[in-house]
């Protein structure tokens, strides 16, 4: 099949929210549907006269195998099902192949596909690039910290650059789910638990991944999941059920994957959990009315692995074939692994279970998204082995990773200002069990990454930077394993401390302690790692905490009785000497937290726009029994959203507002002054969160609404400003209406969201 090939070119830009209206489940609405812009500007007419034309040559079987999605073998992602796949492609029964690269791979691949079926329709290969593919970057939720969005974006946009060379497609990336149960281990890939965060962030990657022209062989389909609500999952626990109210689906996790939508997102992937009792892959209110109803999505809708089959032991499917028909119903166009569409649709459409008509428009958004990415053009083009090898390791894409890793690194503590350290004239002993581990230091989910020898481990990169003006020892001493409390290695450790200057531990958890199917009870330090850095404190010397893990951990002990401490996340390939420049004060750390660390699990979920109650607790010392509150800890978390130290200090002056009320048409300009008054030159996270006072519904105590990431050198100040309109304001009301209400506002302006100065002003009636 030739056909010419016209590029496409997707708009960037994000849409207002107020855009995306809900659809009421049980109860009438003023609420009205109002479709996202299509931002793939194709040539309609000639892309709709191809596949039309080849739709009308294609037997149902054809068309149903454009809906199957099998694993190639070469990475597991979840249980195997196909060990066939190959003989299912010459069979024209796979639409796509998953977990297979390399350019010579796919092109094998391929060609099963386009010579040995009978009309050549070339597949889809799709990978889970999360954060990096060859070149590993921090997971994302590390990424999420450095509040940095072109940094994020050019590092989807690297990742993209070296999986399209090896032949991949698509990626099932990025994970939009607000999270805010740091006992799911999936926490590590995510935004962390802000929506106006989430929102920018799920932009940027969308953008990083797909760039503005599909057409471009460097260029690949991103996939917005889990829809929806998945992060929700209770008691942190993976795979679970969710259940929540109307207005909590659309104003606190809905919003992300409308943002993705509007960025132009190519795919969408359904969730595994239920909810409020339906599946989601067979939840036609979620895929049909919402998705591609109300928000006009013309992309594909993708499963995620084998959660059809999961609807039978979710108790909402008698048997897979039933499953099926539900999938299908609901809005899903493809399957993944779970091979229930090729195996039933034919069937329950003969029933009359199934309409072709169903089956035609899935097939239809698979193809076109084929024809996108020139596939029909020449089916090869992605798999260039002299491309491949132009994209591995570049110097460059290395270099970018260290600085991301840098940018996403959060200084949590840092007493008496130990750090940065000296690079000449002292020892060091760096102690733990992730002081010299290289597999550890890229974390879940990374992609085609040489976990053993590639990676620089935290030691490498200190020895590195310090040459042999520093003695640096190391010994492993503890064990990060659950329910390992070997102490064996403790007295290593301890003879190499007490002839050191400074103790740099690097403990934290095993990189497979978070990511997919990775939840937690505990968020204290696993193993017998806090019984080591407890034996250690007793020695007298100062002690710098390096934490290498996928979420917030526990760190009360720490945060009393270490000296410093530095939250690394899992940092990439060039970890260890982006911690190093961090250390040794090559580059002043500013990353902020995207996700609350609390005291203790049991104040899990908290985040930092919770609502308030009717008995509020005031941290004043005062007794007060009959309020809300633990009898044992604060209501406080150890380290607030948004927090996070630098090497120097910024002042804030008081925020001046240029109106004292803001009507329907007005916009409100928020000014605050910010002045390095360190000894460092640095950047700041300078942060705008709102609180509505009053209003129909009980509102947060504060929302993200803004953030401007600024570079002062020392003694420098800046005015830095935030614009407010009506716009910024509104909610969904008591009626499940999207809008604003008049009324008293709270504006905070500041270095985290605990950390602000205060202003009012009122939003006059506007009218909406």
């Amino acid at each position: 099949m030739k056909i010419k090939f016209f590029a496409i070119v997707l708009l960037g830009g994000c849409l207002l929210l107020a855009g995306a209206f809900a659809v009421s489940s049980g109860m009438k609405s003023s609420r009205q549907a109002k479709a996202s812009s299509n931002l793939w500007h194709d040539n309609k007419a000639e892309m709709e006269a191809f596949i039309s034309d080849l739709m009308s040559r294609m037997t149902l079987e054809e068309k149903i195998g454009q809906l199957n999605l099998l694993s190639s073998g070469w990475d597991v992602t979840g249980p195997r099902l196909q060990d066939n796949s190959k003989a299912l492609i010459k069979e024209g029964k796979v639409g796509a192949i998953f977990n297979a690269y390399t350019a010579e791979y796919t092109h094998e691949l391929q060609k099963m596909a386009v010579e040995k079926t009978r009309l050549g329709i070339p597949l889809l290969f799709g990978y889970d690039v999360i954060h990096g593919f060859r070149t590993i970057f921090p997971i994302s939720l590390g990424e999420a910290a450095s509040w940095d969005l072109a940094a994020i974006e050019k590092s989807a946009r690297i990742s993209a650059i070296e999986a399209t060379a090896e032949g991949l497609h698509w990626t099932f990336a990025p994970m939009v789910d607000i999270t805010r149960d740091p006992r799911w281990g999936r926490i590590s890939e995510g935004a962390g638990e802000d929506v106006y965060l989430g929102m920018k962030i799920a932009t940027a990657r969308v953008r990083g991944y797909q760039g503005n022209d599909l057409s471009r062989v460097d260029t690949m389909l991103a996939t917005a999941k889990h829809f929806a609500a998945y992060g929700q999952s209770q008691a942190g626990r993976d795979y679970h059920s969710t259940d929540m109210s109307e207005r909590e689906l659309w104003g606190t996790y809905l919003p992300p994957f409308k943002a993705a939508l509007d960025a132009g997102v190519a795919s969408v992937m359904t969730a595994f959990n239920d909810l409020n009792g339906i599946p989601a892959t067979g939840n036609a209110l979620l895929l049909n009315d919402i998705l591609k109803g109300q928000w006009d999505f013309q992309g594909l809708v993708v499963t995620d692995y084998t959660s059809i089959n999961e609807m039978v032991p979710h108790g909402f499917a008698r048997d897979e074939k039933h499953a099926g028909e539900l999938a299908i119903n609901a809005g899903v166009d493809m399957d993944m692994q779970g091979s229930v569409f090729v195996s039933h649709l034919k069937g329950l459409v003969d029933e009359g279970k199934v309409s072709v008509v169903k089956i035609d428009r899935a097939v239809r958004r698979i193809l076109e998204m084929k024809y996108r990415l020139g596939l029909f053009e020449d089916p090869y083009r992605y798999s260039n082995e002299a491309r491949q090898q132009a994209a591995k390791k570049k110097p460059a894409f290395l270099e970018a990773a260290r600085d991301v890793a840098r940018k996403s690194m959060v200084l949590l503590k840092n007493e008496g200002q130990i750090l940065p350290l000296k690079k000449q004239g002292i020892s060091i002993a760096v102690i733990g069990p992730l002081g010299d581990s290289k597999q550890d230091m890229i974390g879940s989910w990374s992609a085609a990454g040489d976990r053993m020898d590639e990676p620089v481990s935290l030691l490498e990169g200190i020895r590195a930077k310090v040459g042999g003006d520093v003695v640096v020892h190391y010994a492993k001493g503890a064990s990060y394993a659950f329910n390992d409390h070997d102490q064996s290695g403790f007295a290593e450790a301890m003879a190499i401390a007490e002839k050191s200057d400074v103790i740099i531990m690097a403990m934290g958890e095993k990189w497979d302690m978070t990511g997919e199917a990775a939840s937690r009870t505990s968020l204290d330090m696993p193993g017998s790692q806090q019984a080591l850095m407890e034996a250690l404190h007793k020695i007298g010397k100062p002690m710098v905490l390096v934490l290498m893990n996928g979420r917030p951990l526990a760190l009360n002990w720490a945060d009393d009785n270490v000296n410093a401490i530095l939250e690394t996340w899992y940092a990439g390939t060039m970890g260890g000497h982006a911690i190093a420049d961090i250390l040794f004060g090559d580059y002043n750390p500013a990353g902020k937290l995207p996700v609350t660390f609390p005291r203790h699990v049991g104040q899990v979920p908290l985040y930092y726009n919770m609502k308030n109650t009717g008995r509020p607790y005031a941290s004043d010392g005062a007794e007060q029994k009959y309020r809300s509150r633990y009898l044992n800890t604060l209501n406080d978390p150890l380290y607030p959203f948004g927090y996070g130290l630098s090497y120097t200090q910024f002042s804030y002056s008081e925020v001046i507002l240029d109106r004292p009320s803001l009507g329907p048409k007005d916009v409100l300009t928020a000014t605050i002054n910010v002045a390095n008054s360190g000894g460092y030159d640095g950047e700041e996270v300078v942060q705008l969160y709102i609180q509505d006072v009053t209003g129909s519904v009980t509102r947060p105590v504060k929302e993200l609404k803004g953030f401007q990431k600024i570079h002062l050198a020392v003694g420098e100040h800046k005015n830095v400003s935030f614009k407010i309109s009506a716009k910024d304001l509104s909610f969904y009301r008591q009626d499940m209406s999207y809008g604003v209400e008049a009324g008293d506002f709270k504006l905070y302006i500041g270095t985290n969201s605990m950390d602000v100065k205060e202003a009012r002003f009122t939003l006059t009636n506007s009218g909406t």
